[in-house]
């Protein structure tokens, strides 16, 4: 890890439980017809068009594996190995609208079809990429497609939580191939001896479209190649990768006040305590800085009152993030550790039922700010309803050899 500095920008333990949801959650429970409607909305399943996102997707492959697991209903397992799939086909390989045609990864189609991440994965946006000849527009980027490092890594644990829970490897594999991809493409050298990297990548990784660095990019790469290593450790891990991604990490430079990027930082620290307690070796004070920095970005937070506001001036996919966060610290202080900054954080406890409460409500939920953007806000609530899909590190099932 980096010294401070301020910054701009063996055997398995038992597996966390997921506490009781809070009382704002009325039965039946919504998370399964969500996720239905998000199946039949976004062309999964019924004649509606394909509409395949990455950062959702990731997500709602976690839900369905959640929901696989608390039901014990099939169909939720085939809509997650249905929704990789269709990920894989449909932003592994170019747009549309682009004269390139197969995998951005520029492999064959028998080669494409076993290694669907080794090009990266497309965001999924709306208008094409900026070409190469084009002035930058910052308004108009947040449109265009490319490929985002945090994008990745989201979809990195999808792919690992699907090994998990179905004991088969290659799925494990697809991550780290996708890990490798990104790390050459996203990562690079600033002079002595020192990484950066892009936030923002073309398409076929060629080329930076945003120079800047992601807070929080070095970190989640860290964590994710920790975890996809862990999860199957008779295979090469990715050693050099992960150190990689670890020198980067700025400990002084994680506080945020941004509430995605809060509750990022406590489902990290989450999946860092899982892995410590599995066998993994997590650098050891990097869970407590990190739980420090949500902390001090919380308190920060808290005091802003945007949550204050009404529903057409927020982001609900940003606060249910944070009440998914708050989830995460939940399940670390049932380990019973009294570690004094998981109880502080505790006192926080309130704002998710808060969270959850508001954009439960229908008439929030008619919001501009809730229907322009309803696939990542539904998605992103079935998560923070039942988050236990994506935050459960659990063992391989059946391991495959």
């Amino acid at each position: 890890m980096q010294a401070a500095r301020a910054s701009e920008l063996a055997p398995r333990e038992p597996v966390l439980s997921v506490q009781a949801r809070p009382s704002v959650v009325h039965d039946p429970d919504p998370t399964p017809a969500i996720m239905l409607a998000f199946a039949d909305r976004t062309g999964l399943t019924g004649r509606r068009p394909d509409r395949r996102y990455l950062w959702t997707d990731a997500f709602a492959v976690c839900n369905y594996l959640g929901l696989a697991r608390a039901t014990g209903e099939p169909q939720y397992s085939e809509l997650a190995l249905k929704l990789v799939d269709r990920v894989h086909h449909t932003l592994g390989r170019h747009r549309p609208d682009d004269p390139r045609t197969g995998w951005i990864s520029g492999l064959d189609a028998e080669q494409g079809e076993a290694h669907p991440t080794r090009g990266g994965l497309r965001i999924g946006k709306d208008l094409p990429e900026r070409l190469a000849t084009e002035p930058v527009d910052a308004r108009l980027e947040w449109d265009r497609d490319g490929q985002y490092f945090h994008y990745l890594t989201r979809w990195m644990h999808a792919l690992d939580q699907t090994a998990r829970a179905t004991g088969q490897p290659f799925f494990n594999v697809w991550g780290r191939e996708l890990a490798e991809a990104a790390h050459r493409a996203f990562v690079y050298p600033v002079g002595g001896g020192h990484r950066r990297m892009h936030w923002k990548m073309s398409i076929d990784l060629s080329r930076p479209l945003v120079r800047s660095m992601g807070q929080h990019d070095p970190l989640d790469g860290y964590v994710t190649c920790l975890q996809l290593s862990a999860t199957v450790p008779a295979r090469p891990v990715l050693d050099a990768v992960t150190a990689d991604f670890a020198s980067m990490v700025d400990l002084a430079g994680l506080e945020t006040t941004d509430p995605l990027g809060l509750g990022g930082l406590m489902m990290d620290a989450c999946r860092l305590d899982q892995l410590a307690r599995q066998g993994a070796p997590v650098e050891p004070r990097l869970r407590d800085e990190m739980l420090e920095a949500a902390l001090g970005g919380l308190e920060r937070y808290a005091r802003q009152g945007e949550l204050d506001e009404g529903a057409e001036h927020r982001l609900a996919f940003r606060e249910l993030g944070l009440a998914t966060g708050l989830h995460a610290v939940a399940l670390m202080r049932q380990q019973g550790t009294g570690d004094p900054v998981l109880e502080r954080l505790g006192a926080y406890d309130p704002l998710r039922a808060e969270i959850l409460a508001f954009w439960l409500r229908a008439e929030h939920q008619r919001a501009s700010s809730w229907t322009g953007h309803r696939d990542i806000n539904e998605v992103m609530l079935a998560t923070a309803l039942a988050p236990d899909g994506l935050l459960a590190l659990r063992a391989m099932t059946h391991p495959q050899p």
